[in-house]
């Protein structure tokens, strides 16, 4: 791979359509960076294009996908991939990532679907992530995603994860609240997954809030406040790693900016301190 990866630093914020207006006219220098779905963005013109475009002249940009499928049987979309690398080019971003799952099955399913944790699946999806770092010219971010059933199981989630991300070469995208998530709805200890991560490929990492349907069972909604326990982990991991750029997600119940600034603040006094 011939392009070289910039250092990504401090605290970073999911960028949604309703505050773009506000962070262009009131800057919020707590923000290192922001992270958009290539997907929602390749196709914008008009009014919200140009606003885009200013936006990425002034900060540090990485593109977070949800769409690629990477576990998918489908043949791998490589007219889309060439999108993203277009659009990346164009707009000086160099970070791209996506899930560990799949969301399409002779069409798109719309949601983000589990990999069975089998040897065949890791030669499947490697080869298949290998590919699109091959089209990009760069490593791409794989993310460990939340799940709420299995669909086969050779081995853990962990060293699934881990041998995806050997086998392709590739770099990892940390999601701290889905393994708590996960954790909680699969009986196991979020603490010693953590620490079987392979820290010296994670770009950057995601924190979010959840919801508690009961004691055993937490969906993931990118909805809510982070609670203690989250926040707790994130703790643990610069303690253990060091300080490694971790972006705030909120998709839906949209607080004000003011809100999403405090837990982005909240990030980077972790960050000081660790």
């Amino acid at each position: 791979m011939s392009i070289p990866h910039s250092i990504l630093h401090g605290a970073g914020l999911g960028l949604r359509r309703p505050f773009l207006t506000e962070i262009l006219q009131t800057p919020q220098p707590a923000v290192d960076f922001f992270e958009v779905a290539p997907e929602n963005w390749i196709t914008m013109g008009g009014k919200l294009g140009k606003q885009f475009r200013a936006m990425t002249e002034q900060y540090q940009f990485v593109c977070h996908g949800l769409s690629l499928s990477i576990g998918s049987s489908d043949p791998l979309d490589e007219v889309f991939v060439q999108q993203i690398k277009t659009f990346m080019a164009t707009h000086g971003i160099e970070h791209y990532s996506e899930h560990l799952s799949y969301c399409s099955h002779n069409g798109h399913l719309y949601d983000l679907m589990p990999i069975p944790f089998t040897a065949e699946a890791v030669q499947h999806v490697a080869a298949r992530i290998k590919r699109v770092q091959d089209i990009l010219e760069r490593k791409i971010a794989i993310e460990n995603v939340s799940y709420y059933t299995f669909t086969g199981q050779e081995m853990s989630e962990i060293d699934f994860f881990n041998a995806v991300v050997n086998e392709a070469n590739c770099d990892v995208l940390l999601d701290v609240n889905n393994i708590y998530v996960n954790s909680v709805n699969h009986g196991y200890d979020a603490i010693e997954f953590l620490n079987a991560m392979p820290v010296e490929r994670i770009t950057y990492a995601h924190i979010a809030g959840h919801y508690r349907e009961a004691e055993d069972f937490l969906v993931d909604t990118h909805g809510a406040a982070i609670i203690d326990s989250v926040w707790q982990l994130l703790q643990h991991a610069y303690q253990r790693f060091g300080v490694f750029p971790t972006l705030l997600e909120r998709d839906f119940n949209l607080p004000s900016i003011n809100e999403l600034m405090a837990e982005v603040q909240q990030i980077k006094k972790f960050q000081m301190v660790a």
